[in-house]
C-alpha cells in the first residue's frame, strides 16, 4: 500500500493573501489580448500593424488600449522615430521578462487543453455512433 503524503496546511491568512495576489496579477494581465501581445513582442519589437497582423482579431481600438495598459505598467516601451511617415515601433521591458515561465507554462497547458477537447470529442463521436 502506497503512503498517502499530504499536503501542508495553508492558514486561512495565507489563502487570503495568495488569492490577494492572484487577483493583483489577473488585475494588471486582464483580457484575452495582453498575454499573447507580450509573448508577440518576446518574439521581436514590432509595429501596429504587424502586431495586428499576429494578432489576428484584435481591432485597432483593442490594440491601442492594450499597448496603453501595458506601456502604463511597464511591460512595453513605446519609441517613436522621427521619420516620414513617423516609425513607432513597440518593444517589452525587461519586466516583461518576469513572465516568461508564467507565458510558457500557458502555453503549454493550452496545448494539452486543446488535445484534451479533441479527444473528448472523438470519444463523444465514437459513443454517438455506437448507440445509434
Amino acid at each position: 500500500m502506497e503512503a498517502i503524503v499530504q499536503e501542508p496546511f495553508i492558514t486561512r491568512e495565507e489563502c487570503t493573501v495568495s488569492v490577494s495576489h492572484i487577483r493583483d496579477a489577473l488585475y494588471v494581465l486582464n483580457g484575452k489580448w495582453k498575454l499573447p501581445l507580450i509573448f508577440t513582442l518576446t518574439e521581436s519589437s514590432k509595429r501596429f500593424g504587424e502586431l495586428q497582423r499576429v494578432l489576428d482579431g484584435i481591432t485597432p481600438k483593442v490594440l491601442t488600449k492594450e499597448l496603453k495598459d501595458l506601456e502604463m505598467n511597464g511591460f512595453v516601451v513605446r519609441s517613436v522615430f522621427p521619420t516620414t511617415p513617423v516609425t513607432v515601433i513597440y518593444e517589452v521591458t525587461p519586466y516583461a521578462g518576469t513572465l516568461r515561465n508564467v507565458l510558457n507554462e500557458l502555453r503549454e497547458w493550452g496545448s494539452q487543453h486543446r488535445e484534451k477537447i479533441r479527444n473528448d470529442m472523438r470519444k463523444n463521436v465514437k459513443t454517438a455512433v455506437i448507440s445509434e
